[in-house]
Formats: C-alpha cells, structure tokens, sequence
C-alpha cells in the first residue's frame, strides 16, 4: 500500500504548484504587520479542500483589524470526527500535521527579482525545479505536503492507522494570540493528551534535524522618562537616551553572565539577551531626550524561568533609574515557555523511521532559539516535533521551496499516517 502511497505523491507535481500559486497569491499577512489577514487564503483552501469531499471545520476568531472581522483556523479530518475532543481516550492517539497561513510581509521590494505574490518556478536548482514567492517555504511547504499525503491516502484508498487532523492555523507569525493560543482557550478538549503533532515549520537541507525543544522567548520594550532640556543644559534635565542605553548595555552583559548555562541541544548552546529595535527620540541633536524606547530579544534556556529572568531586569532597571533620576517601564509583547518533547517520544521514533525510509538520512533531535506553535501544545503536555526538509529562506527576499522536498517531505507525512504509534 505505501507503494501505491509514494507513487501517486511522485505524480502530484502539478498539484503541488498549483496550490502553492494560489496560496501565494492570496497574501495572508497579519494586521499587526499591515495585512488584512488570513481571510481569502482560508476561504481558497476551504473551497479547495470541499470540492474533493474532505471534512473540514473552521474557527473563527474574532479581530476587527482583520478582513470579515476573524482570523481563521481550519481542521481537516482524514478517519474520525472532525471534531478531536474524542481523540486520546482509551490509549488511541491522534496525529495531528500542523502548519499555519499567515505570512510575513515580503520586505523591500528591489530585493526581489519578481513579485512576491506570484509564484515564479525555476529549473535550477540542485535537486529541481524551485517555487520562488512569499510563503512558499514559510509555512506552505508544510500545509501543501500534508495536503498531498492526505490526497494521497484518499485516491489510493488508504486507511490511516488512526485518527489524523490537518490543522492550519492563523497568527503564526505574531504570536498565535487569533491562532492556536486562541483555540486551545476556547476549545480546550480538541487535543488528546495521546495526541501526536507533527509542526512542518522548521528544518535544515538534508532533513536530519528534528526539534523537541525551545528556548524560553522574552520580547520586551522599554520605555525611559526623563526630563527634556537644551543640548547644552543636561543638567536641568534627565537624560532618557542615556539611561535607556546603560540599560540596554547592562542587560546585555549582567543577564548573560547570570544565566551562563550550556545546553548542547540548542545553537548557539547558551542563552541570548540582545538589544534590537530603537525607536526614534528628538528629531534634532541638540536637545536632551525626555522620553526613549528600545526594545530586546531574550532567547532563555529552557532550564530558567521567564519570572527569575525578570527579577534580574528589575533589579538592573531600579538601579538605572536611581543613578540618572528617570522612570523606566517595559512591556512583554510576547512571552513564552515551554516544556521540551521526550527523545524517547513515539513520535520522534516515527518519525526518524519515516525519514530514513524516504530521504535515506538518520535523524538527530535538537533544541532551536526561534518560537514556534509547538510550545503551546508542549505545555498541554502533548508531545510535538517541528520537521521539514527545507533550505530555510524563510523571511528573506526570494523565498523558495524545492518541489522535490514538497513531495518528499508528503511521503513522510504519509507515512506516518499509515503506521502505528
């Protein structure tokens, strides 16, 4: 029967290039990021996806920034109810393949060598022809394979070893707050504690890479107040620049010299504090700042929690604000930690198994800096693995998906499908 599998995904090509054109081309960038969100791209693939018979669920969650007022999340069923609060009981796992629609938008334009909403097919790469366009990579290589593999099992009459759900999630990109955030909130039996999820969001060349960790993600924005004055003058005034910048510089070095562990699963293998976006201030040179912003990127080993990493940003910031005579406050757009997936997990056997019988590689588990859906799921106590095979152009100008890696990454969706946890 995997045979049969395998050959008709070797013959879906053309499937595959046509979904990644449409998807493409129904830009589904967040309203945070000045998008109307993932509206046309679920209203595609939903009529997509009941043209061929699958049963499929939709939740809405509500944003008025967003077109039609929601964000929406899609559930494909293949064996079962479209509805996953059964699943779990009595042992029986589900598998669930989780990508999501939102994109990211496509940056400065002259970096591009063609639009990036019209998906451009070149011949040239080392293993295939290449998909170029926004979010072919990031994430629809991930949700068009498991399209593919579940077609796959539909037209060769297949059936999965147990229940398995598509689930395409919206508001990846910005924090998953109208995603899977919001689903779990509102629909807190749709996951078994058995269940299995599989994330395709994430890989390296070769597929050897399987994720089971993440670092603990601390976004933070700092605001400083102090006092306006002339260039000349500082001191008759409280300079918000100046502390501000201490502050980051500090945070910098004391955080990471606080929390100095080592954790060979991750790359870079220790935890990063790094000052990043910067607000402007005055817009002229001679006054002193009365008000400055910046903001940082914390990426914490998992071993240390976000409240000890926070006590120590207290700490600092009350001692800057006593020695330049200004107030600090610092919001947390996002905040996340998780726990890590068991090496031992079945899904990590399964899926090296499924590997290694499709691309002939051996697989190795590891941690990453970046956020993904799976930390939600991780602390619901569900196991998750984040899997592709992937060139990782993700985010940059000129993204692309090999179509062999389409194709190749469906046979082991299918796989899994097909075998038994």
């Amino acid at each position: 029967m995997k045979e049969a599998i395998f050959a008709y995904i070797d013959r879906a090509g053309e499937t595959a290039v046509e979904l990644e054109t449409e998807l493409c081309r129904r830009p589904a960038v967040s309203p945070a990021s000045g998008g109307s969100g993932e509206f046309d791209k679920a209203e595609y693939l939903e009529g997509w996806l009941k043209g061929r018979d699958f049963s499929c669920e939709r939740i809405d969650i509500k944003d008025e920034r967003a077109k039609g007022g929601v964000r929406p999340n899609l559930i494909v069923s293949i064996g079962g109810a479209v509805s996953g609060e059964n699943t779990g009981r009595g042992g029986e796992s589900c598998l669930w393949i989780m990508s999501h629609l939102d994109v990211v938008p496509p940056g400065e334009l002259s970096l591009w060598e063609s639009d990036p909403w019209t998906v451009v097919r070149r011949d040239d790469g080392p293993l295939g022809p290449r998909l170029i366009g926004r979010g072919v990579e990031d994430n629809q290589q991930g949700l068009v394979s498991s399209l593919i593999a579940a077609l796959a099992l539909r037209e060769t009459g297949a059936a999965p070893a147990s229940p398995v759900k598509l689930l395409f999630c919206a508001d990846e990109e910005c924090g998953s707050a109208y995603g899977i955030d919001a689903i779990l909130k509102q629909r807190p039996g749709l996951f078994g504690k058995n269940d299995l999820v599989l994330i395709p969001d994430g890989g390296d060349s070769r597929g050897e890479t399987i994720e089971i960790a993440e670092k603990n993600l601390l976004w933070i924005e700092f605001t400083t107040r102090g006092k306006q004055a002339h260039g000349s003058r500082p001191d008759l005034g409280a300079n918000a620049h100046l502390a501000g910048a201490e502050l980051a510089v500090r945070l910098h070095g004391e955080l990471s010299s606080r929390f100095n562990a080592r954790n060979s699963l991750f790359e870079p293998d220790y935890s990063t504090f790094q000052p990043t976006k910067k607000t402007a201030n005055v817009p002229n040179i001679n006054t002193i700042p009365g008000e400055d912003v910046f903001c940082m990127d914390m990426r914490i080993l998992p071993q240390y929690p976000i409240t000890s990493v926070l006590a120590e940003i207290g700490r600092i910031k009350g001692e800057v604000e006593a020695k330049h005579k200004v107030s600090i406050s610092y919001a947390a757009p996002q905040r996340v930690e998780s726990k890590a997936t068991p090496a031992d997990s079945p899904l990590v056997a399964m899926l090296s198994r499924a590997v290694k019988a499709v691309y002939g590689v051996d697989t190795r588990p590891v941690g990453i800096g970046g956020g993904t859906v799976g930390a939600f799921l991780r602390n619901e106590g569900i196991h998750c693995a984040v899997w592709s095979r992937m060139d990782d152009t993700a985010h940059q100008p000129n993204e692309y998906a090999v179509l062999a890696n389409i194709l190749g990454d469906a046979k082991v969706m299918a796989s899994l499908m097909v075998e038994e946890p």
